[in-house]
């Protein structure tokens, strides 16, 4: 089993983009860990408690742990700091596998998080220096679509996550503050439902999660494609 580790700007980005897949991993033994980098806040019906029990909830329901890295919302930059304080993360859990935002998106935090958590890939596997914890290379990086652009996703592949959609839906409800109190959001519940419809057609599944990789895919079999 692997440890996996979720990176994500804000909570709630991580359940949109691929919460059936934090929930099949989980399902499988794997050990998943969410990492906020920022709480999200300040936004129209939230605040940093009311999204802390939120993305709590979240987790629970998914079957995860979860860790807040505390960076500030709205002002995400990739500094040398960012970048260790995400390495140090990546230590602590001794990553294999880290997924990441895809690049290409419109909201300033998000492109920032990616810059920071692909440079701290390469930060966390080096030594003599003052991040803490043993050195470690993640071998995989992994791309998700949780963009705010009208972007339509190009994925490397896409997992079949038809016994996880349901649970993925509720780990999105879970943020009341930002899901069910504002009805201008209410829609993207079913939005996120209908795009992981197409992706699933797309592999011959019910439901699926697009994913992006820049290296190629390594298979040891082929005993894992949906045929």
């Amino acid at each position: 089993m692997a440890n996996i580790l979720v990176a994500g700007p804000h909570p709630d980005d991580q359940e949109l983009a691929m919460g059936g897949t934090i929930a099949r991993l989980a399902q499988q033994g794997h050990n998943v860990l969410v990492l906020d980098i920022t709480n999200g806040e300040p936004t129209p019906h939230g605040s940093p408690a009311i999204r802390e029990k939120e993305w709590s909830a979240a987790a629970k329901i998914l079957g995860v742990r979860r860790r807040l890295l505390g960076l500030t919302n709205r002002r995400v930059e990739h500094t040398l700091a960012a970048r260790h304080a995400v390495a140090a993360a990546i230590r602590e859990h001794q990553a294999a596998i880290v997924f990441l935002p895809h690049p290409e998106d419109a909201h300033p935090d998000h492109r920032a998080t990616t810059r920071i958590v692909e440079d701290a890939r390469f930060d966390a596997k080096l030594t003599k220096t003052d991040i803490p914890g043993d050195p470690i290379y993640p071998k995989w990086l992994f791309y998700y679509y949780c963009t705010h652009l009208r972007h339509v996703a190009s994925p490397s592949f896409c997992l079949d996550i038809t016994d996880q959609m349901d649970t993925k839906e509720q780990s999105i409800l879970a943020y009341e503050s930002q899901f069910v109190v504002p009805e201008k959001n209410r829609p993207v519940v079913a939005w996120v439902r209908q795009m992981n419809g197409y992706m699933g057609s797309r592999i011959g599944t019910r439901y699926a999660e697009p994913f992006f990789t820049r290296e190629p895919l390594g298979l040891g079999s082929l005993d894992g494609l949906v045929l």
